[in-house]
């Protein structure tokens, strides 16, 4: 037996104007349910983009563009709903002596008050079309700024002293007369005379890590560990032929437009000039 609305929302006591505003409604996701969607939606056109950041830099990239204010919570149930992960791998590693010549210097105060305080520098090897490649970088904990990079084959160590003629050149550049405090690791070149002598005339102080300790110098081990994972996944560096363009490139990014959580999800650039830098 059918019996009429009107008879059914007497009977329950409610109101027919509200039952059919329900009814109008009720296929539609409400005001917050629709934020959501549209979020949802906004860090799958992020996470496209940049296959190897996690929710909080995703999120920090969004608020940025749209001005949308939201929780890192939210991003993060919106990403574990539709399944959006980093695609970066994490590793572990472990602890040995400390260098003779060189003790550990910083000994994990990275909190540097000015640009080029503390400056750290390492090489790391990228493999491209089955070449390996010497990669080496030279970086401003200050504000994780990568201030010079040049790539080797073979072993050279040109890159090695290109770096540190960029160094000269910073340290030029901006008149400084405090020293430098250039953290590294036991390398061979690194411990060698002839790098030794190449900086001897700068106001450089020398620091190394202890020997098989990545965690003495944590940033510069740290980026090394997901740089390559961005290079890979979000510039393509597996199939591209211009391999120093592709570096460059990427250098340029990080330095400008990549957003640092330890930065407070500003670029290196944009943190030195908040800071009063130029």
């Amino acid at each position: 037996m059918k019996y009429p609305i009107s008879f059914l929302l007497k009977l329950m006591d409610i109101n027919p104007s509200g039952y059919y505003k329900w009814l109008k409604r009720k296929d539609k996701p409400n005001r917050y349910e629709q934020n959501r969607l549209d979020l949802t939606t906004l860090l799958l056109l992020q996470s496209k983009r940049h296959k190897s950041w996690g929710y909080h830099r995703l999120a920090a990239k969004i608020r940025q563009e749209t001005g949308w204010l939201f929780s890192d919570n939210l991003a993060h149930k919106c990403c574990k709903n539709v399944g959006i992960r980093s695609k970066a791998r994490t590793c572990h590693r472990k602890a040995g002596t400390e260098s003779i010549r060189f003790p550990n210097l910083v000994k994990g105060n990275w909190n540097a008050e000015s640009p080029l305080s503390i400056v750290v520098s390492d090489m790391t090897c990228i493999s491209h079309k089955g070449v390996l490649y010497q990669w080496t970088l030279l970086l401003d904990t200050f504000n994780n700024e990568i201030i010079a990079h040049s790539l080797s084959r073979n072993g050279d160590t040109k890159p090695y002293y290109h770096c540190l003629d960029a160094l000269k050149q910073e340290i030029e550049k901006n008149k400084l007369t405090s020293p430098v405090v250039l953290h590294t690791d036991q390398g061979a070149v690194y411990s060698s005379r002839a790098y030794q002598m190449a900086h001897s005339d700068l106001p450089i102080i020398r620091s190394m890590s202890r020997r098989g300790t990545p965690t003495d110098n944590p940033i510069i081990e740290a980026i090394n560990g997901w740089i390559k994972e961005e290079l890979y996944l979000d510039f393509n560096l597996r199939n591209t032929n211009d391999l120093i363009g592709t570096l460059g490139r990427y250098v340029t990014y990080f330095n400008h437009d990549r957003l640092a959580s330890a930065l407070g999800y500003k670029s290196p650039v944009q943190y030195k000039i908040e800071q009063g830098f130029s």
